[in-house]
């Protein structure tokens, strides 16, 4: 029973990305186009923006640390197929004022014209035991991972809606599909993305304007060896089972699927890791419970 129940799912995932390219929307031409990248200025962020810099997109990175969005901006520029692109900086913390963000983005369009296609890469994760984690660690998560992701959004989607023509990516997290042991700040806010994706492609897709949540595993990026330090040991060594991608790889799948909307790969993947975590939590708290009972004999 398991085995053909595994069958059919395995099945089933590959009648999805046969079928995929007969419904899905006429893909997105880069060469000349205008992405915005907000994030910008380091791991995928950055790896986005230069896999779209090499198929001709203009480029506008938007982060909050300016002297990283120089740099990443000479990084980029190394990748240009032709003299008329341009990769445009704009610092701005882009979960903190609607205002703020939504003159960037009319500062970025009266240059670059309008945005063929947002990235709202500008996240951030920190780790711990749900009763060991500050309030305001839910809050900051919440503001920068979800209200992050909103204010851009918000700011092009009527332009695009009114143009006919559009993509809006999330970059959500593998976190962002399974709950795990000690992200419940982190995961919440990146299932909150699924949740704002799913109802916004419902509003946009009459017009032309389609949305796409990508689900990376953990990734070799600034962000992850930070959060990293903060990982408790049941969640490092769930970590410890998977694989740690290159940022490279992942945004190569990340413009892939924008480009084309197809269901990305990495969403199918999470299923199948979801029994092993349990087991390895249920492993720590026996080894837990042992050596307490240790100490209280000793």
């Amino acid at each position: 029973m398991l085995l053909l129940a595994a069958a059919s799912l395995v099945a089933f995932v590959l009648l999805l990305y046969m079928v995929s390219p007969l419904i899905s929307p006429k893909p997105l031409a880069l060469p000349g186009a205008h992405v915005v990248v907000t994030g910008g200025s380091s791991g995928i962020g950055k790896c986005i923006a230069i896999e779209c810099y090499k198929q001709g997109a203009f480029i506008t990175l938007v982060a909050r640390n300016e002297d990283k969005l120089l740099q990443a901006k000479k990084e980029i520029e190394k990748h240009s197929i032709n003299d008329k692109q341009v990769v445009l900086c704009i610092s701005v913390d882009v979960s903190q004022d609607y205002s703020q963000v939504e003159n960037v983005i009319k500062q970025a369009q009266e240059k670059l014209g309008p945005v063929d296609m947002l990235v709202n890469c500008a996240g951030m994760s920190l780790a711990g035991k749900f009763e060991d984690l500050e309030v305001s660690t839910f809050e900051r998560l919440m503001s920068v991972n979800y209200l992050g992701s909103v204010y851009p959004s918000r700011a092009v989607i009527a332009t695009m809606k009114e143009r006919r023509v559009g993509r809006v990516v999330f970059v959500s997290s593998q976190a962002g599909q399974l709950g795990l042991f000690g992200y419940t700040a982190y995961s919440s806010s990146k299932f909150a993305i699924r949740g704002l994706a799913e109802a916004l492609q419902m509003e946009v897709k009459p017009y032309n304007v389609y949305v796409t949540v990508a689900y990376p595993p953990d990734t070799d990026t600034p962000g992850f060896a930070k959060e990293n330090q903060t990982k408790p040991l049941e969640t490092r060594l769930i970590s410890e089972t998977t694989s740690v991608c290159k940022p490279e790889q992942v945004a190569k799948q990340i413009v892939k699927d924008a480009v084309v909307v197809t269901m990305g790969l990495f969403r199918t993947i999470a299923l199948f890791y979801l029994g092993s975590f349990d087991s390895i939590v249920r492993r720590c708290m026996m080894q837990k419970a042992k050596s307490e009972t240790v100490d209280k004999t000793a």
